[in-house]
């Protein structure tokens, strides 16, 4: 009895000492993590390999955040005039063959790595951008930016950019399944038609506007709105005979952005190069899939 009345109060310590090694192991964990994916208090943050850290941007505010008397409530265009609207109509068989005309034109569209340096007529480029900003946006708030880049030096440095993040998210943040799945593609970290192509262009999204009254207007379904845009501009570049390849450069946005000087407000949501394809140009044998795989007639 004696013996064990000396060994309680040691258990009782040790036991407190787990408990609160515990603690502290939890609270290291959940430490809030910064926009460089560093996390405070904790001298190495586990990364999941699917995660883009480009999520931590601090471009990255929401209407919800802030200060209210930062963003702008009025309403300017309440009685926004609506004018008449009578497209062209077609007759059912012009219909047909044009809705057929498109689709095997679209479906030429592939993939393209190996992209010429040939030089692409600049006014064909703002045509392009033009037709992609056609795009619905929620509110009509065209929340999109197009940077198109031609500098030898600038496009090189984005290379560099891109190369070293892409390396690390092939031997360290994708994980072997992905990086598995990509193989038959022979995709690597080697982005050298960022330096060939003869634009690069980089689109971002909005998260939210700015108004003269230096306010921030709400962007809504931003990131949708932009993507739909992104959509067309791929069938407008298909249209006039140029090949891009929809490149989402996983960890790169925030230096991309400061690269090229976009304000906080603005994120990376795709990379385009674009170009003509290379006279040597391959693409993978890929099928797609058939109508019946893809539609639902209810």
């Amino acid at each position: 009895m004696a013996l064990l009345s000396i060994l309680t109060p040691v258990l009782a310590a040790i036991l407190c000492l787990v408990i609160g090694f515990m603690m502290v192991k939890s609270q290291q964990s959940e430490a809030p993590t910064t926009a460089e994916g560093k996390t405070k208090g904790a001298s190495k943050t586990p990364v999941r390999p699917w995660v883009d850290q480009d999520l931590q941007d601090d471009s990255e505010i929401t209407t919800g955040g802030g200060d209210d008397n930062d963003w702008d409530d009025s309403n300017e265009e309440e009685d926004l005039a609506h004018v008449p609207y009578s497209p062209p109509r077609y007759l059912e068989e012009k219909m047909l063959q044009r809705s057929k005309d498109f689709y095997t034109l679209m479906n030429q569209r592939r993939t393209v790595r190996f992209i010429s340096p040939e030089p692409v007529p600049r006014e064909v480029i703002d045509n392009v951008i033009l037709t992609a900003g056609t795009a619905p946006s929620g509110a009509h708030t065209e929340p999109w930016t197009f940077v198109v880049v031609s500098d030898l030096d600038m496009k090189h440095q984005i290379r560099l950019i891109v190369e070293e993040e892409e390396e690390m998210n092939y031997r360290q943040r994708m994980g072997d399944k992905w990086v598995t799945d990509l193989a038959k593609l022979r995709t690597n970290w080697i982005k050298e038609y960022l330096d060939v192509a003869p634009y690069l262009i980089l689109i971002f999204k909005q998260t939210y506007g700015m108004v003269p009254n230096s306010k921030k207007k709400t962007h809504y379904y931003n990131e949708i709105s932009v993507s739909i845009s992104c959509g067309i501009l791929l069938a407008a570049l298909q249209n006039v005979g140029l090949v891009t390849v929809t490149s989402t450069p996983l960890n790169c946005g925030p230096q991309l952005r400061h690269l090229l000087k976009r304000p906080v407000n603005e994120k990376l949501l795709m990379l385009l190069p674009v170009g003509y394809p290379a006279t040597d140009a391959t693409v993978p044998d890929l099928k797609r899939k058939r109508l019946d795989d893809i539609m639902v007639k209810i």
